[in-house]
């Protein structure tokens, strides 16, 4: 996605926004983001995510991406969709580049947010909730796994998800299958990882937790994309 994209998602902000819709933003409450487990960043904002892998390292990639989660589905599920997929009343923020130019058109909202004739349409986020609680959510956006790739898998992630609930699978064989699956989907906005739930459940296996912990999470992931 080039800086043509990104002006897209801008003018489609300000035609939606314009339109009259239930689910505005601007009578809703910020709700905080417990950020303690993400290095500080300083006072002065930051023009790139500093929460990526490349760049922070995976541990605190992967806490970014859980932090993130929790503070997306807080503020800003409720216009911009579960799992960050748009009904239509707000960009599609999965498209979102990541890299610099996506990373200065969502600092900009989260910021200052977006009033017009003088209604709220998105609260300014950014005092209230700080650049850690910013970036986080920026880091968990990024990694939104396209949803077209995912269906391709649905069926036989269902079927190793029975194995895993069943006890009888070979924990080794299954957690390299969900690692290849996992390498195979993509992410909308050009995210090296996408946090699929191939993903986890691989990372779940790998790190010695129970079978049914992993088939819960595919359990949960798959009954989402349904």
């Amino acid at each position: 996605m080039n800086r043509t994209t990104i002006q897209s998602l801008a003018s489609a902000a300000a035609i939606i926004a314009g339109a009259s819709f239930a689910l505005a933003h601007g009578d809703v409450a910020p709700q905080p983001v417990d950020t303690g487990n993400l290095p500080e960043l300083g006072e002065e904002w930051l023009t790139e995510n500093p929460y990526r892998a490349e760049a922070a390292g995976e541990e605190v990639w992967a806490e970014a991406v859980r932090i993130g989660a929790s503070g997306y589905n807080q503020n800003c599920a409720r216009c911009h969709g579960l799992e960050v997929i748009s009904g239509g009343l707000a960009p599609d923020l999965r498209f979102l580049e990541a890299e610099e130019y996506g990373d200065e058109w969502y600092m900009e909202r989260f910021i200052h947010g977006y009033t017009q004739n003088g209604t709220t349409k998105m609260p300014a986020f950014g005092e209230l909730l700080g650049q850690e609680a910013a970036w986080a959510i920026r880091t968990y956006i990024e990694t939104r796994p396209d949803g077209a790739t995912m269906e391709g898998f649905n069926d036989e992630l269902a079927s190793i998800r029975d194995e895993l609930e069943a006890g009888n699978a070979d924990a080794d064989a299954v957690q390299a299958r969900l690692a290849e699956i996992a390498g195979e989907i993509e992410t909308m906005s050009g995210a090296p990882v996408a946090d699929s739930i191939a993903y986890r459940a691989a990372n779940q296996l790998a790190a010695g937790e129970t079978q049914d912990r992993a088939a819960e999470t595919l359990t949960i992931g798959l009954s989402a994309a349904n």
